[in-house]
């Protein structure tokens, strides 16, 4: 049985707080056309950000910035001295303040400090100290330090997001935050197959997840419509594979040095990345690119549909573990991070016994080259190696038998990532008239989204198997960033949440306003959000 964990009444604490800065104490005008919406105020209640604190003290004065603000990192450490150069970033263009950074011992400003001592912090954990003489963030590791950071960006106002000097003032409301996150594996994964999306382009996403501390980017680089990965061995699954997407457009793909750029800018945000090759199925990009990955020995056309399910490796054949084999040595090698996704899903031209075969030869492969399995949760149909992560995408209404098979697994030592379709798919509709997505799921608004608890989501799955969620965003339809701002805010915000706040804060009409107050900063960051009409925006 899970050990259950007790935490303040965040949600009353924070409602009140709420109440107060909505009644206007400390808050800025709301127009007329405003009345009943959530209005920024000048200092933000301490704990109104997103995902919810696990802990929030309020009390004292606020600290402010000002032109004299030092950031001061109390160790000569490289990782935290780039933590406090990243904040330096993120304030300087807003404030108009020099904010240097610096490993004096003095008072005040903008404390950093690394603790070993602070165990309870574990590796992802901190602390905000607030007061009128300074914050300090306190963490056991720079990604705790990292997260620290986004509260404190959250702390203060949205404006605090724009890139040309604003007025202020900048204030960070008195007290302590103590925050650890409820599961290790708070993921987003992108689909740069059916679309192709440069590195500026995923890197922006990358600075969206960090804001609320997501730490696995999945990327998705291969499927039917295109293959998004230089490997040397095979080189025209990118040249040729690579060369199209969904609708004929020109596709494209990452170099080795492309996709080293992504890896090392998602690590400077503290995320690791998770690279996918989906197999056997999904595979037409691959087998348009050589003939002989086919059982036939002839290449199909490149595929610029949207269907699913008719494409396979050629099982059978040695040359295709050959294919595999170099794919994943490469892939390997690029990827400081444990895990290589397999993919695995809707398989449906191999034949099960078939499909089981290509598992058992494939998962070694993974474990031969340093890596961890994780495969979409049809991989519970064959064996999954030891250690293994499934990732289960299943909907409210997915049969009986495959949620069992999903939770025996899980019974088994199988690890879960969750990302029922239903639920944190980003490429669902919101509505029926939502422009974008699909609708394969059913409609998933802001509510919905939010609105389950992850440890006790699988019927027979332990909660202890639980790793975390993952949102997927999908590409048939998305071609551009502002497709991708339009489908995942604002709900990844709250798939965010479940990852990462304990479950005594999930509270749908506790979270409504904590979400809306997020509005002003997309739009600050110029993110272009689905406006929800289930949520009072400001």
């Amino acid at each position: 049985m899970r050990q259950r964990r007790t935490f303040p009444a965040f949600p009353r604490v924070l409602g009140a707080l709420l109440l107060v800065a909505a009644a206007g104490i400390s808050c800025v005008a709301a127009s007329p056309a405003a009345a009943g919406a959530v209005v920024e105020p000048v200092t933000r209640p301490l704990g109104q950000v997103v995902p919810a604190p696990a802990s929030v003290s309020p009390g004292g004065a606020p600290f402010t910035l000002t032109a004299t603000t030092r950031i001061r990192v109390d160790q000569d450490s490289a990782p935290a001295v780039a933590v406090g150069e990243y904040l330096a970033g993120l304030l300087r263009p807003s404030t108009g303040y020099p904010l240097p950074v610096t490993d004096d011992t003095g008072r005040g400003g903008i404390l950093l400090r690394l603790s070993d001592r602070d165990t309870a912090l574990g590796d992802e954990g901190y602390r905000l100290q607030s007061g009128r003489g300074g914050v300090t963030l306190t963490a056991r590791t720079p990604a705790g330090l990292f997260h620290a950071v986004q509260t404190l960006r959250q702390q203060l106002p949205s404006a605090v997001e724009r890139r040309t000097v604003q007025p202020g003032p900048w204030n960070v409301a008195g007290g302590t935050v103590t925050d650890t996150p409820r599961y290790a594996w708070r993921g987003a994964m992108l689909d740069v197959s059916r679309h192709f999306f440069t590195v500026d382009q995923v890197k922006r996403y990358v600075d969206q997840l960090a804001l609320y501390k997501i730490n696995k980017l999945h990327l998705h680089l291969s499927d039917d419509q295109g293959w998004r990965i230089a490997v040397d061995s095979w080189p025209r699954l990118a040249t040729y594979g690579g060369s199209t997407q969904v609708g004929g457009g020109a596709g494209g793909y990452y170099t080795k040095d492309d996709y080293k750029a992504i890896v090392a800018y998602a690590a400077s945000r503290h995320l690791e990345v998770v690279p996918e090759i989906d197999m056997p199925g999904h595979t037409n990009a691959a087998l348009a690119s050589y003939a002989e990955l086919n059982c036939t020995g002839i290449a199909p056309p490149l595929y610029t549909g949207t269907d699913v399910g008719f494409s396979s490796l050629c099982v059978a054949k040695d040359v295709t573990y050959d294919f595999v084999d170099d794919v994943i040595r490469e892939l390997a090698a690029l990827t400081p991070g444990q895990y290589l996704h397999i993919g695995g899903d809707e398989a449906h031209s191999t034949s099960h016994a078939d499909y089981v075969a290509f598992m058992n030869r494939v998962q070694p492969l993974v474990a031969k080259y340093g890596k961890t399995v994780v495969g979409w949760h049809q991989l519970t149909g064959a064996t999954p190696a030891a250690g293994a992560l499934a990732q289960y995408w299943g909907l409210d209404g997915t049969s009986a038998a495959e949620k069992e098979q999903v939770a025996a697994a899980a019974r088994g030592g199988t690890g879960l990532i969750l990302s029922p379709a239903d639920r944190i798919y980003l490429d669902m509709k919101y509505d029926r008239n939502t422009e974008l997505g699909l609708a394969w799921a059913g409609y998933v608004e802001v509510q919905r989204s939010y609105d389950w608890d992850p440890g006790a989501y699988l019927p027979g799955a332990p909660a202890s198997a639980v790793r975390g969620v993952e949102a997927p965003l999908w590409t048939e339809t998305l071609s551009t960033s502002a497709h991708l701002d339009k489908m995942a805010f604002p709900r990844l915000p709250g798939v965010a949440e479940l990852g990462w706040s304990p479950a005594a804060t999930h509270d749908w009409n506790a979270y409504k306003p904590r979400l809306a107050a997020q509005g002003p900063r997309f739009e600050a960051l110029g993110i272009d959000y689905y406006r929800s009409p289930q949520i009072p925006w400001p």
